[in-house]
């Protein structure tokens, strides 16, 4: 038996990804699927797609999306120019290794689509209901698992769960006193929610 120590290691955070900008080598399904990914996530992310093939349905995607722009062409170094996070998502092994040098030396951190030893971040399924949002990693070993605990989530958080999270925030605005004092009655009030 593992202890807590050595699992999954990895800093859960979460990006504004309307005010960073995204490149996305691949414009085939597993480009498409990043794509879809970022966009369900924020409807607003700035992405840049490269690639020389784009598939149709990321091109329709992009009609909806004016933050989505396409670039159908090979990469070029001057691709990571002015960006902040990029994914590798073509069938091209030497392609990702060799783009994945250049990101390094220009510290931009980097996805590789399939291949947990070159990625600096996964791309975890995430469960939204209104502004809760949960992150989920099987530390990139799973992600077929991550899914269905995702669908799991989904169907077990309350459609209310928004309602609920509008009323905490009230609550928490009309607290009085200091810091300490307003977490001991938040967590008194959201005892309710894990006392069985």
């Amino acid at each position: 038996m593992r202890s807590q120590e050595e699992g999954n290691k990895l800093f859960p955070i979460f990006l504004k990804l309307d005010q960073i900008q995204t490149v996305v080598v691949g414009g085939g399904n597993v480009g498409l699927e990043k794509v879809e990914a970022l966009i369900k996530n924020d409807p607003l992310a700035k992405i840049r797609v490269v690639a020389p093939f784009i598939l149709d349905d990321l091109i329709e995607l992009s009609t909806h999306h004016d933050n989505v722009e396409l670039k159908k062409r090979h990469f070029l170094q001057a691709d990571l120019n002015k960006i902040d996070l990029l994914i590798l998502a073509t069938d091209d092994f030497s392609l990702h290794l060799r783009i994945k040098s250049l990101a390094n030396k220009r510290n931009i951190l980097v996805n590789v689509a399939d291949t947990p030893p070159l990625c600096d971040f996964y791309l975890g399924s995430t469960v939204k209901k209104g502004d809760l949002k949960i992150g989920i990693s099987t530390n990139g070993k799973s992600p077929t698992f991550a899914k269905r605990f995702r669908e799991v989530l989904e169907e077990t958080l309350p459609d209310s769960t928004p309602e609920l999270l509008d009323k905490l925030k009230i609550i928490r605005d009309r607290l009085k006193g200091d810091f300490k004092s307003k977490v001991d009655k938040l967590n008194e009030i959201t005892s309710v929610l894990v006392n069985k």
